[in-house]
C-alpha cells in the first residue's frame, strides 16, 4: 500500500470518528506522520491485519498522537496467537501450532499491546471486542506464574481475565497502540 494512500485512508476514518479524537486536527497528526515515515508503515502493517487505526487521543505532555486499532472486533489478521514466545513454544512441544505469538507479531509492526488502563480507556470510545477477546501486556509476576491477561466487552461492561499464555483461539487477537 502506497504512503499516500494510507494517509489518505487514515484521513477518511479519522474525519468519520470524532467522537474518538475531539478537539484534535488531521492536519497537525498527518504532519507529525511525515515527519516518521517508519510510523507510517506501523500503521499500514496495522491496517493490513484488520486493526482499522484511529487517533484516541493525544498525549498532554509529549503531545503525541495515539493510535490504536479500532475495528469493532480484535483484528482479523492478529487472531489464533498465545501470548508470547514461550506460550507459543509450550504448544509446538505437544505439537499444535498457534499462528505466532502476540508479543512479537507486535515488535515486528513496531507497535506495543494495549495495557489494561488502555484497554480501559479505548472503551470509553467505542464498543470493542463484544464477541472476541484482545491479549493485554501481562505483569511479570503473572506471567512469571504461566498466566496472561486478556481483555473484552459482554454484557454492556468491560472485562479483564487470565489465561495460560500458552493458550490461543480464534476469536483471541491482539489490539495494537502507537505513538506518533
Amino acid at each position: 500500500m502506497l504512503s499516500q494512500e494510507m494517509l489518505n485512508i487514515l484521513r477518511t476514518r479519522f474525519e468519520e470518528n470524532m467522537q474518538r479524537h475531539q478537539g484534535l486536527e488531521w492536519n497537525a497528526v498527518q504532519a507529525r506522520l511525515e515527519v516518521d515515515p517508519g510510523k507510517l508503515r506501523s500503521l499500514q502493517d496495522m491496517e493490513a491485519t484488520g486493526g482499522e487505526p484511529d487517533v484516541i487521543g493525544q498525549d498532554p505532555e509529549s503531545g503525541e498522537y495515539i493510535f490504536c486499532d479500532c475495528s469493532a472486533e480484535t483484528p482479523v489478521g492478529r487472531r489464533n496467537v498465545c501470548y508470547d514466545r514461550e506460550g507459543q513454544d509450550a504448544r509446538e512441544k505437544k505439537g499444535i501450532y498457534p499462528q505466532g505469538n502476540a508479543l512479537e507479531m507486535a515488535e515486528a509492526m513496531g507497535i506495543e499491546l494495549l495495557t489494561r488502563d488502555q484497554y480501559h480507556q479505548l472503551q470509553k470510545v467505542g464498543d470493542f471486542d463484544q464477541k472476541t477477546s484482545s491479549w493485554l501486556q501481562t505483569p511479570q509476576d503473572i506471567r512469571k506464574l504461566g498466566g496472561a491477561l486478556f481483555g473484552d466487552r459482554r454484557y454492556g461492561h468491560v472485562f479483564v481475565y487470565h489465561n495460560g499464555a500458552q493458550s490461543f483461539y480464534g476469536v483471541r487477537g491482539f489490539r495494537g497502540i502507537l505513538r506518533v
